[in-house]
């Protein structure tokens, strides 16, 4: 595995996703906060400000799926069309290296997006004089990254063995059922049937725990979980990311083009 090899295509990445001129959703972002600042004191005058937080909070995380799932299901496929992914692995650069490389390229641009949409919302709340618990919000914005990090992975790792229509859907259908994964488990738990309590606890073993990096709700009010369940749900997140792109790596590298 060579790094150098590894940041060379992540660089070709970060360039290839700004000139999809994803920074011109920041404007959508800015558009949501206004909205929600202007629309939420209409139905909640008492907790607008926290709506409004809330609102900013999801607003963010939209934003960078959208880039996280729509960038990385067309990753390969951009590259297959125009017909460089043949110039790109007869080189010494491994499919591997490929994909890792494109994982840390867009990973950067979410990053970078979504820091400045941080920015953004900080700005906007000292301009409205919203307070704001700024180390639980920094912190939640943290694990909006990492939630994005692993749908990254899954849109390169079902991009790897299909188109980007059918792989943009599997992924957007992954991240939704992985934030109720313990819905799920819980509505086996209430079936009282056995079969479908099976088939619950498989697909919550199966599918990521993405509530666990949802920390939207604690920080609208400042109340966190202790750091060791930050870490532990930290953890678990990355590893689950290094899980689907050693599967990712495995699907690429038997695909014949």
């Amino acid at each position: 595995m060579n790094w150098g090899r590894i940041w060379a295509v992540a660089t070709n990445a970060i360039r290839e996703t700004l000139r999809e001129q994803v920074l011109y959703l920041l404007l959508l972002f800015l558009f949501l906060l206004v909205a929600a600042a202007t629309l939420l004191p209409m139905f909640s005058s008492e907790s607008a400000d926290k709506l409004i937080v809330d609102t900013g909070l999801a607003a963010i995380e939209v934003v960078g799926l959208l880039v996280a799932i729509f960038v990385g299901t067309g990753a390969i496929e951009r590259e297959t069309n125009k017909r460089t992914i043949f110039i790109l692995i007869a080189k010494p650069l491994s499919r591997a290296e490929f994909l890792l490389g494109k994982h840390l390229g867009i990973s950067l641009v979410l990053a970078l997006l979504i820091a400045l949409m941080s920015l953004i919302f900080l700005g906007f709340a000292q301009l409205r004089q919203i307070p704001l618990p700024w180390g639980a919000v920094a912190i939640a914005c943290g694990f909006i990254f990492v939630k994005l990090f692993l749908v990254t992975a899954f849109a390169l790792f079902f991009g790897s063995f299909s188109g980007a229509l059918l792989a943009t859907m599997v992924t957007f259908g992954t991240y939704l059922f992985g934030n109720i994964t313990e819905d799920i488990r819980k509505l086996g738990a209430i079936a009282g049937d056995e079969g479908v309590q099976r088939v619950t606890e498989i697909l919550y073993l199966m599918l990521p725990n993405l509530a666990r990096a949802d920390l939207k709700n604690e920080a609208v009010y400042g109340v966190l979980p202790p750091p060791e369940v930050l870490l532990g749900d930290g953890v678990y997140i990355l590893a689950y990311t290094c899980l689907v792109l050693a599967g990712a790596m495995l699907v690429f590298a038997n695909r014949q083009f």
